[in-house]
């Protein structure tokens, strides 16, 4: 299965972090953010990276080249940042399968071979890796309802009052369908293409979409505070597996 990397970003609320790298080139314990996401992607049997890149992209070609532990890369240029329906109609022409996407800004340490199971098993449209969040939380992701069969109905893009705790944590599965639903967003009210948007016409048609609630953890590197965060869960984790062997 391929797999896209949304790794565009300028990073702004991580500056002084991003000033002359872009987001996913930040260090988390001793390696890029891209890095973290692409050796998990391996792990899952990608079999081809395609990643969407733009703000000073050549520091992430310069750095990963043409490929990846053997997995070939091929990269995508979005040339303004418009949101995260925008940055995937970059990299249509590359996809006639299902597809794992990341956001290349997120740390995991989770279940997302769960994810990739069930698109393959199931047949799905499309399936997530949902978190519940603290409440006042929610607002900073895109927040989505289900129902009693663990398929989403409904999902919101940062909402000012959110309609339920249950969030997106930056890692899918989608069928090819996505890029149709893609090509009908319009701009929201933050002037950007939401993925969200997308979503709501695949479940609106009719397709389905499952949600898969997270199993371990993990942490959208927006601050730098976030970042130190991400670094000492790593080490917690390095610190206890020492301790177990």
């Amino acid at each position: 299965m391929k797999a896209v990397v949304l790794a565009a970003g300028k990073g702004t609320r991580l500056r002084p972090l991003t000033e002359d790298k872009p987001k996913g080139m930040v260090d988390v314990d001793g390696k890029p953010i891209l890095t973290h996401c692409l050796d998990q992607l391996v792990n899952l049997g990608a079999d081809e990276f395609v990643l969407v890149v733009g703000y000073l992209k050549e520091r992430i070609i310069d750095h990963y080249g043409d490929e990846y532990k053997g997995v070939p890369i091929t990269y995508c240029h979005q040339r303004e940042q418009k949101g995260l329906a925008h940055a995937l109609l970059t990299v249509e022409e590359h996809i006639d399968e299902d597809f794992m996407l990341i956001l290349g800004d997120n740390i995991f340490q989770a279940n997302l071979e769960d994810v990739v199971r069930r698109q393959e098993e199931e047949r799905t449209d499309a399936a997530f890796l949902v978190e519940e969040v603290p409440w006042e939380e929610a607002s900073r992701y895109g927040v989505c309802d289900t129902n009693k069969y663990g398929e989403i109905t409904d999902v919101v893009e940062k909402p000012e009052e959110p309609p339920s705790n249950l969030v997106m944590t930056g890692f899918y599965t989608f069928s090819p369908a996505i890029f149709n639903a893609c090509h009908l967003v319009q701009p929201s009210n933050r002037g950007e293409y939401e993925i969200s948007e997308a979503i709501d016409l695949l479940i609106q048609s009719g397709r389905t979409i499952d949600a898969i609630g997270l199993d371990g953890w993990r942490i959208d590197v927006g601050y730098p505070e976030d970042r130190d965060e991400a670094e000492r869960r790593l080490q917690d984790e390095v610190a206890v597996e020492a301790v177990s062997d």
